[in-house]
């Protein structure tokens, strides 16, 4: 975690480590589980507030009544403790909670001083008797009981959730986590060992007193050995600790639902921040909110640590499997800390949390539903509400960053079949965007094509001079690309139909774009070999019409994006349009075209919707218009003229089945800017 945060240090932890490496669907699943660890992490804390507080109350008040000691009173102290934090996380920026911190090791520092000192005089046989039996229920008893406490250990992954605010991450990060672990391993080994051999009364063991009274046990051991004194201290330590925990939480916890609303992930209201104090004020509610319904629906602080502690396993393994991919797909050596001992480090702490976490589902049935049951629900609502534009962004991010295709492990491959060596130029500067030479490649593809003559000595002379022209073409274009200063490859295959065998090659080099050029629009239409082509391929398909030969895309000043009711090629747009922007830096203007009769309200509606789109698709500031008219096409042609490009989506007349329409054939005919038509693949 140390050497991701140090290396990457924003805000998300776990989930914008996966983001880095992995594909949007994949880093909102781990997103999604991260999330709701800190959320069932801030309601162990709240309950375990509860819990002490009770005590206090049952210690204070000497009659109290029955009640005072029931589920609801601790639930009703939790809840209440919730919403104090939940104010104060909507007003401040910061975590805050150093005095708590501060106060929390002084009263620990005297209880373990305390401790030693009456341990010195203990006779060595008093304090054997306190350690026997050393493992109770045998080696599956220490594995659970490692299940049960790994939520107590867990606190560093805090930092990373919120590296994006740390100062000098690359010193702080791993400092602190590495600090936080080990004072928090100083604190406890002592204490635990204090409690065990001075804390239990004559004739019990540390197991059965534990069993007897499982959340004061070391409130109760510290009165043994330190009296009354020593009992009152636990309890406003532990009350210290809860609050402090639960702070950190429900923080950690919304500044991970705002990184994941800003991909997109999760709802875009999840990442507003209050102009005045700058604080993610919807996520924070909304984590509250669902901190608060766990807390009415868990019964007891032990099924919520249980189901805390499985959760973080989960994501502490993905957690180790993300640094070794991400080592492994780092190229330049990074001077931020290292992680010692790689790969024996992370691949030995995945097993161990893997082992832990099946142990602890089985274990612990309610702990292993509860979280089926999360990731059930969050798959249903990613691929119905979230995927579309989460993937949207996610395209948009790998065209702005291509350092990001490297890390996820992708090396894009864009075919681009040539027939006209005047348009090669144009078309490589396409693809070139669309696969940077850093970590993608473009494949320029001549394919001649195979005579019927049945003389052999004709079909070989046809072939040889079909082969010849073929290459003279390839020749002009590579020529042309060299001139760019671009390096695309180069294949020549012979085949009896073109269409045919562009999709072939597309499917033996696993393509993941395929960029043709086009003449004239009418001609296409009664092409059905190309929409053939375009409706069977696996792969996104991007056709241009070069306003003249040699049309320089990366000259492009002003682009038009109308934006109609589908939405099945936002992704590929998205990538187009960053890919041109971060190349050409051109005016993006996104148009969506209303009923001539529209209200007014709904073109406001639409006009904010459609902003919000078009900065989601690319980067800069992109401009939004909204039209209302009855005639669609004379309205886009009017605003193709004032562009230098226009990007249309295929039209879709069935679930796999794309057409070419007459909108796309009326810009072609009509207008002299540059056209670009684009197809998701099915």
């Amino acid at each position: 975690m140390a050497e991701m945060a140090a290396a990457y240090p924003r805000s998300g932890g776990t989930y914008t480590f996966a983001k880095l490496v992995m594909t949007v669907r994949a880093a909102f699943a781990v997103g999604w589980v991260v999330w709701f660890a800190s959320i069932v992490a801030a309601v162990l804390y709240a309950l375990g507030f509860g819990a002490f507080m009770v005590a206090i109350i049952q210690a204070l008040w000497v009659d109290a009544p029955p009640w005072v000691g029931n589920r609801w009173m601790t639930s009703g102290l939790a809840l209440g403790a919730t919403a104090v934090y939940t104010f104060l996380l909507t007003r401040q920026t910061g975590g805050g909670g150093a005095l708590i911190n501060v106060g929390k090791v002084i009263v620990f520092g005297i209880l373990i001083a305390g401790g030693l000192t009456i341990m010195a005089g203990t006779p060595l046989v008093t304090l054997r008797q306190g350690l026997s039996p050393f493992f109770h229920d045998g080696w599956l008893g220490v594995v659970q009981a490692m299940g049960y406490t790994f939520i107590a250990l867990q606190g560093f992954d805090l930092i990373a959730a919120v590296g994006g605010e740390v100062r000098d991450p690359e010193r702080n990060i791993p400092r602190a986590m590495i600090g936080s672990l080990s004072i928090a391993l100083i604190i406890y080994l002592p204490l635990l060992f204090i409690v065990t051999v001075l804390g239990v009364p004559a004739g019990e063991t540390i197991q059965s007193y534990s069993a007897a009274q499982p959340e004061t046990v070391i409130a109760l051991a510290a009165q043994n050995y330190l009296g009354t004194f020593g009992y009152w201290l636990v309890l406003v330590a532990g009350v210290l600790s809860m609050l402090s925990a639960l702070q950190a939480n429900l923080f950690a916890a919304s500044r991970m639902s705002l990184a994941m609303a800003r991909d997109r992930t999760l709802p875009y209201r999840l990442e507003q921040i209050n102009v005045n104090r700058g604080t993610p004020v919807t996520a924070v509610l909304v984590t509250a909110g669902i901190v608060m319904i766990l807390l009415l629906i868990l019964p007891d602080v032990a099924t919520a640590g249980a189901a805390s502690s499985l959760i973080f396993l989960i994501t502490f393994a993905l957690a180790h499997l993300i640094s070794i991919l991400m080592r492994q797909r780092t190229t330049q050596p990074r001077h931020t800390f290292r992680s010692p001992g790689y790969p024996f480090t992370p691949a030995v702490g995945m097993v161990a949390c893997l082992g832990l976490a099946a142990f602890q589902s089985v274990n612990v049935p309610a702990a292993g539903g509860i979280t089926l049951l999360w990731l059930g629900f969050g798959g249903m609502l990613f691929l119905t509400l979230f995927a579309r534009r989460a993937e949207a962004v996610d395209a948009a991010a790998e065209a702005l960053d291509p350092n990001l295709l490297r890390l996820r492990g992708r090396n894009p491959l864009v075919l681009v079949p040539i027939a006209n060596p005047a348009n090669a130029a144009s078309l490589v500067l396409v693809a070139n965007a669309l696969a940077p030479t850093a970590v993608g490649r473009v494949l320029l593809l001549a394919i001649v094509n195979q005579p019927d003559e049945t003389n052999g000595d004709k079909q070989m002379q046809a072939v040889a001079t079909r082969l010849e022209n073929s290459q003279r073409v390839l020749n002009q274009s590579l020529t042309a690309a060299l001139n760019l200063g671009l390096s695309p490859e180069a294949l020549t295959t012979i085949a009896p139909n073109p269409w045919r065998e562009i999709a072939r090659v597309a499917q033996t080099h696993s393509c993941e774009s395929l960029l043709l050029g086009l003449g004239q629009l009418p001609d296409m239409s009664t092409s059905p070999e190309l929409l053939d082509l375009i409706n069977h391929l696996t792969t996104d398909v991007i056709m241009v019409r070069p306003p003249y030969e040699g049309w320089d895309v990366t000259q492009v000043k002003r682009v038009l994006v109308p934006i109609g009711g589908q939405s099945q090629h936002d992704a590929l747009r998205a990538r187009l349009l960053t890919s041109l922007w971060r190349t050409a830096v051109p005016d993006i203007n996104f148009l969506q075209i209303l009923p001539a009769n529209t209200p007014a309200a709904t073109q406001q509606r639409t006009e904010k919707a459609l902003i919000r789109y078009a900065r989601e698709e690319t980067n800069g500031e992109p401009t939004a218009t909204v039209i209302c008219t009855a005639d669609v096409t004379r309205t886009i042609i009017e605003q193709a003229h004032q562009h230098d490009l226009v990007i249309l989506g295929l039209q879709q007349a069935g679930r796999r089945r794309r057409v070419l329409g007459d909108i796309s054939r009326a810009v072609a005919q009509q207008t002299e800017a540059g056209l670009i038509l684009i197809s998701r693949r099915n």
